[in-house]
């Protein structure tokens, strides 16, 4: 029986296999050490990570929707410092993979963040978003333009020798120029996509449902628009593209392996069933020995883009 190889190249980073936790919906990974063992994951990637604690928006941030769910919960986290000394040592202990995500009010603030955090040796690289839909200062703004995400991927390119991923706003008209844009400014991978903006209102009280108003839509809902832009981003650059978006099985991660994905992120997925990074590795690994694919490489970006005569 073939034993595949899923390990693979991310930006610098090389990981065990390509399935990854999503910033914002797994904690900061020691959380969900009473259901398995995280150090199975490819990575674990930390909730936004700000210079000074967070405390995010007022409630309601969280909403279920048909397909999915809106959140707002305005990127609440414990600052650089407590995650270094409280965090960091319990995750080395799990022999975990991990990455920071990080976010700044102004462009100084994520370079500071970033220059504090390449001083962690065990930290397997720094995710910048530049995407966030949930505070207004959550760089969506730099994440808008090329200009934008150029400016922002070139000053935090300055300030860490650690491999740089930059996650991409799926509210934009172009990605395919946005991901150039980073990767022209030194990011060694792009993820993508976060959240698609939203909202949800209650027809009695005649109200938002979430504090914020508006809010990130994530799920199932929002998956072939993922794939759609995780195509177009694989196409266009070079470097590594992380695919996020809806993907709750193994199915849905092979689909964004075959449009150009190095690796996935999952998200939603998490807070139904907390084993699901874990069932959606097996799921792949079940795949690829059925089909004896020996190597993740054999089957990436092997879309059959051929119209149906």
């Amino acid at each position: 029986m073939v034993t595949p190889d899923l390990s693979v190249s991310l930006g610098g980073l090389r990981v065990k296999n390509p399935v990854l936790s999503a910033s914002g919906t797994f904690g900061y990974g020691i959380e969900f050490a009473p259901f398995y063992d995280i150090s199975r994951l490819g990575a674990v990637v930390m909730k936004g990570l700000s210079l000074a604690p967070t405390p995010g928006n007022p409630p309601g941030r969280i909403v279920e929707t048909a397909a999915g769910m809106l959140n707002a919960i305005g990127l609440q986290n414990i600052g650089v410092e407590r995650f270094i000394g409280d965090v960091v040592p319990r995750l080395e202990d799990a022999g975990a993979t991990f990455v920071a995500n990080i976010y700044g009010k102004t462009v100084e603030e994520y370079e500071a963040v970033a220059r504090r955090l390449s001083e962690v040796l065990s930290l397997g690289a720094i995710e910048v978003n530049a995407s966030c839909p949930n505070v207004r200062e959550g760089g969506m703004a730099f994440g808008a333009t090329p200009e934008g995400i150029a400016r922002l991927t070139g000053r935090v390119r300055l300030c860490t020798a650690k491999p740089l991923w930059v996650k991409l706003s799926p509210n934009v008209t172009d990605i395919a120029g946005i991901a150039k844009a980073a990767e022209g400014s030194g990011a060694d991978a792009v993820s993508l996509i976060n959240t698609i903006v939203g909202m949800a209102v209650d027809h009695r009280t005649r109200r938002p449902e979430l504090s914020n108003v508006t809010g990130g839509l994530s799920g199932p809902a929002i998956k072939p628009v993922a794939l759609r832009m995780v195509w177009e981003a694989a196409k266009a650059v070079r470097i590594p593209v992380i695919g996020i978006g809806g993907i709750q099985s193994g199915a849905d991660a092979l689909e964004f392996f075959l449009v150009g994905a190095s690796a996935v992120q999952v998200g939603t997925a998490n807070f139904r069933n907390p084993r699901a990074c874990i069932d959606i590795l097996e799921g792949i690994e079940a795949f690829f020995r059925e089909e004896r694919i020996a190597r993740l490489e054999e089957y990436r970006g092997g879309l059959k883009e051929e119209k149906t005569p």
